[in-house]
């Protein structure tokens, strides 16, 4: 399967993180991710990749439930832009793949921050020459974290595994969730704040 338009994973193109391995490690152990949750990311994965676009569409769903959120893919005069959720669509569906399949390295952490950075005044609507409002408020970021962890149960469930393993990915989905939200919000703030 080809990269999404705008994947810069691992490129040149993607910002450098402000955060350092080890602040990243300190975070790992803030939010409990271990490397048992790393093995249930990975069996999660067989579970959501195939998943993913349905996933989005789940959350896009939400989101056009709520005027003040839908409003941030929006043209200028409220419009919907089905052209800017088209593009971004594939690069959303493609971040569940990646938090259950990446590994937490130097690459990953400077992606993180580029996924940041898009939400705000500094990038967003630059990848795709979008013309929707030009930045999403930390308020809504941290709060929409619910959604994107609360939808995905059902999503492992009914795939073959135990009642257990369902449990196990579903709580390292949370803590991966988690810990890319709070990166994503260091470009909102400054070093001494975040």
């Amino acid at each position: 399967m080809p990269e999404p338009s705008g994947y810069t994973y691992g490129t040149d193109e993607a910002a450098r993180s402000p955060v350092s391995l080890a602040e990243l490690d300190e975070l790992r152990g803030s939010v409990g991710l271990t490397s048992e949750d790393e093995h249930y990311l990975r069996m999660a994965a067989d579970v959501l990749s195939p998943q993913a676009e349905a996933m989005v569409d789940t959350w896009r769903g939400l989101i056009a439930e709520q005027p003040h959120l839908a409003a941030y893919s929006a043209h200028p005069d409220g419009r919907p832009n089905p052209e800017y959720s088209a593009a971004s669509k594939p690069r959303f569906a493609q971040w569940i793949i990646d938090v259950c399949t990446r590994p937490y390295d130097q690459a990953w952490l400077d992606y993180q921050q580029e996924i940041g950075i898009r939400h705000t005044r500094t990038a967003k609507n630059r990848t795709d020459d979008a013309d929707a409002p030009d930045h999403i408020p930390l308020r809504h970021l941290l709060a929409f974290t619910a959604p994107l962890i609360l939808t995905t149960k059902p999503f492992l469930e009914g795939h073959g595994h135990s009642p257990d393993q369902v449990e196990r990915m579903y709580a390292a989905w949370a803590k991966a969730v988690v810990l890319h939200v709070t990166l994503w919000a260091r470009a909102y703030t400054t070093p001494a704040n975040w």
